[in-house]
């Protein structure tokens, strides 16, 4: 091949001139994808707004000649022609943050509500028959309460540290069942004038621990009508004996006992006033529950400290005539009044030592008598003695090691009580919060301050107000005075 051929056929396969030799112009290039792809987001294009000035597609005037022409508004702005992925003309645009999600709502808590009979405007009529009486009552209209529940809580600058509902239940062994506890216990009566409530709760610290409630309560009645007596005991076993909890029930149980036989003569006692003759058999009875505690303690090869409970009573009438209501017991706790909104601890005074103790008697703490004088030594009326004639001498009088006093004298109170009145009785665990906590005792002044007494679940709730710094058990014992 020459040159010359050469250079013709360069020519005819790279002049720009010459058309392609292909079948057909092919649609898989990469603008045909990107143009694809923007139809496929976009849509068609728009079309291009009509020339307004030409003379061809100028609109026709329809106002009508009265009309009055309206000021024209501003234009609004056409859209450009740029493409989606292109920033605008002034620059990227900002959106408005999405509003706040609204603030939790509390749920609904519905106020339980109660029916109550309408009282009648006027006097009503006197009733000829109990079967009149009785549907006159069931004609009478009916109202819907609501009665607001218990308020728990604490006082004080702080919550507890401990939660306010059980954790652990105390260990329960085989055999022993008989012996537990239960964390809560909640009484209630009414006769005569008063109203009695009474609750003892496990502490905040026991519950934590797991440990049973120390405290013991007991309330009973004896005797029918007017000549009924009514007993609440209360007993709080010490922290560091580990059956505490025994001694303090064992303690309830055996004054209930004593009590119990006795309860005609001490109801007698209370409505006539014979203040001597209470206290001294109260005393007793009290001393024989104490020994049976040590005899029980000996069986049990405990230390009588070990095997011990403070123990609080109340004796209150059934008799509507009196209202002489009598406080005894050995131990602390706390004796409290609410009278006019205030507060007043009437505890009893514990007596002087002086007054508990005295000199030896004859056959009962009394020191032995000196040996007789012997050979040479003088007598009582100066005569010497010079010889022994070998007489045996009388015995010397039976002398026993002085008895331990007791660790908490016998306390005894009997006062008269006024119309709205409020007797607290209350053991360790609530009377040392009352008197520690200024907030407590007016907060229980101020629930406690209407003339209805609470009902159950509302007196429990208060006897539970919590305080900072005394998880002890707590019992209590009201008695409202109508």
């Amino acid at each position: 091949m020459t040159q010359q051929g050469d250079s013709n056929w360069w020519d005819k396969l790279y002049d720009e001139s010459a058309p392609d030799t292909a079948p057909a112009v092919s649609g898989d290039t990469l603008d045909d994808h990107f143009a694809t792809a923007t139809r496929a987001t976009t849509g068609p294009p728009s079309p291009r707004p009509p020339d307004m000035t030409s003379p061809d597609v100028m609109p026709r005037d329809t106002t009508p000649p009265d009309a009055t022409p309206e000021r024209a508004g501003p234009a609004p702005a056409h859209a450009d022609d740029r493409a989606p992925w292109e920033s605008p003309a002034g620059g990227p645009r900002t959106f408005p943050s999405p509003p706040p999600p609204p603030a939790p709502v509390a749920p609904v808590v519905e106020t339980p509500t109660v029916q109550v009979p309408v009282p009648p405007l006027g006097p009503a009529p006197e009733a000829p028959d109990i079967g009149a009486a009785r549907d006159a009552a069931d004609a009478g209209l009916t109202v819907e309460v609501s009665v607001p529940r218990p308020r728990t809580g604490f006082v004080g600058s702080r919550p507890p540290t401990y939660e306010a509902e059980p954790t652990a239940l105390p260990v329960a062994r085989p055999g022993e069942l008989g012996e537990l506890v239960p964390d809560t216990v909640l009484d209630g009566a009414r006769y005569g004038t008063c109203t009695v409530r009474a609750a003892s709760v496990r502490g905040d610290s026991a519950r934590y621990r797991g440990e049973p409630r120390r405290d013991a309560l007991l309330t009973a009645r004896f005797g029918h009508d007017e000549t009924a007596l009514v007993l609440i005991a209360v007993a709080a076993g010490s922290r560091a004996a580990e059956d505490a909890h025994l001694a303090a029930s064992d303690a309830c149980r055996w004054i209930a006992e004593a009590v119990c036989r006795s309860h005609a003569r001490l109801s007698e006692d209370i409505r006539t006033g014979r203040r001597g003759d209470l206290k001294s058999g109260l005393h007793r009875l009290t001393d024989r529950t104490y020994g049976k505690l040590r005899a029980r303690a000996a069986e049990r090869g405990l230390a009588p400290d070990e095997y011990t409970a403070t123990l609080r009573c109340l004796l209150v009438p059934a008799d509507p005539a009196c209202r002489t209501r009598v406080f005894f017991g050995i131990g602390g706790g706390g004796l409290f009044r609410l009278r006019d909104g205030a507060w007043q601890d009437i505890e009893p005074l514990l007596p002087e030592p002086a007054a508990v103790t005295g000199a030896p008697v004859v056959g009962f703490g009394s020191p032995p008598p000196e040996p007789a004088a012997s050979t040479g030594e003088e007598t009582e009326e100066g005569d010497r003695l010079t010889m022994d004639l070998g007489i045996t001498t009388a015995p010397a009088p039976l002398v026993e090691d002085p008895v331990p006093p007791p660790a908490e004298p016998f306390r005894f109170r009997a006062s008269v009580a006024r119309p709205g009145d409020t007797l607290l009785l209350a053991s360790p665990g609530l009377a040392e919060p009352m008197r520690g906590e200024p907030a407590l005792a007016r907060e229980l002044a101020v629930r406690w301050a209407d003339a209805e007494p609470p009902g159950l679940a509302a007196f429990l709730a208060d006897s539970q107000l919590r305080v900072t710094g005394y998880a002890d058990d707590r019992t209590g014992v009201g008695v409202w005075e109508a």
